[in-house]
Order: C-alpha cells, then sequence, then structure tokens
C-alpha cells in the first residue's frame, strides 16, 4: 500500500536553484492518490466541531469542497480581489515576492459559526492568515486549518500561532 508521500513528486531546483518543489498535482492526477490526500486531510478533522469549510483560490476549493461534501456542511470560497459578484470584505497581505488581497462574500460567514480552513500548502503563512483575519471580521471562528503539505522550513505556522494548525504531509525545509 502506498502513503500519500509517494504520490507527492518534488522537483529539484524549481522555480529557484535550491528549492525542492512539492508538486500537488501529481497527486490529484492520480485517483488513489486523490483519494488518500482527501482521506488523510480528513482524518485531522476527526473530533472537531465545526459548521463550515472556507477554502482559499484555488487549490483550497480543489480538497475542501470533498471534504464539505462528506461531511454534510457548507463551503465557502475565499478568492482574489475582484472574482466574487457580491458585496465583499478584503485583505491585503504580503508574498514572498510582491503583495496580493483576497476576498469573501460579506454575507458568507455568520457570527459564531465555527470554521475550518482548508488549502493545499503552508509556505509563509501569509494566504492563510488574511483569510483566517477575513473569516473573524465576518464573526466566524477558526476551529481547526488543515493543509494538505506545509513546508516547515518557511515558518508558516508562525503566523498561525494560537490556533489548532495540522498537515497531512510536514517537509523540513522549504
Amino acid at each position: 500500500m502506498r502513503k500519500l508521500d509517494d504520490y507527492v513528486k518534488t522537483i529539484p531546483d524549481y522555480p529557484h536553484p535550491g528549492i525542492m518543489f512539492r508538486d500537488v498535482t501529481s497527486v490529484l492526477q492520480d485517483p488513489e492518490g486523490l483519494k488518500l490526500s482527501i482521506h488523510e486531510m480528513m482524518h485531522l478533522l476527526e473530533g472537531v466541531e465545526f459548521d463550515v469549510v472556507v477554502g482559499t483560490e484555488a487549490r483550497g476549493f480543489l480538497f475542501g469542497m470533498p471534504i464539505a461534501y462528506n461531511k454534510h456542511k457548507g463551503f465557502v470560497p475565499v478568492r482574489k480581489k475582484g472574482k466574487l459578484p457580491r458585496e465583499t470584505v478584503s485583505k491585503k497581505y504580503d508574498l514572498e515576492y510582491g503583495k496580493a488581497e483576497i476576498e469573501v462574500h460579506k454575507d458568507a460567514i455568520f457570527p459564531g459559526q465555527r470554521v475550518v480552513l482548508v488549502d493545499d500548502l503552508l509556505a509563509t503563512g501569509g494566504t492563510s492568515r488574511a483569510a483566517v483575519d477575513l473569516i473573524e471580521e465576518l464573526g466566524g471562528k477558526v476551529v481547526k486549518i488543515i493543509f494538505l503539505m506545509e513546508l516547515a522550513g518557511l515558518h508558516g505556522r508562525d503566523k498561525l500561532a494560537g490556533y489548532d494548525v495540522e498537515a497531512a504531509l510536514v517537509y523540513p525545509g522549504k
């Protein structure tokens, strides 16, 4: 039986020398890898009481939607600025090489809702921190943040200190 890590292809020196790129598409394209990834992430939610799943664009959608479906919960997308049609709240944040802005519909999260935030990768933590800020601005309570993979060498957990954060796979480097 293969482990989840067996489905992740690592590309050395991409996009820069010294980087070990962990490719999530190799997990998604294999039926067993996809199934195992969803099951492993759902396992991280055992015993967690929550009302809604929030996923960040775009790969957070790929993992958040099946988790929400399997747990019989609603799904809320957090998107890049300008992609949502109704009234939104937004948050700017720093990327490794620039700035970005994400937003969520203003009526997507209700005060007191218990939220699970889902994404594919925890790297520097900027996107996840911005999503947490949006959820809390709307009155939601983040009860768990889960990732398929974490690059521990980038210290993304530091930006999420005080939250329950887990990843199905943790890689020590960048």
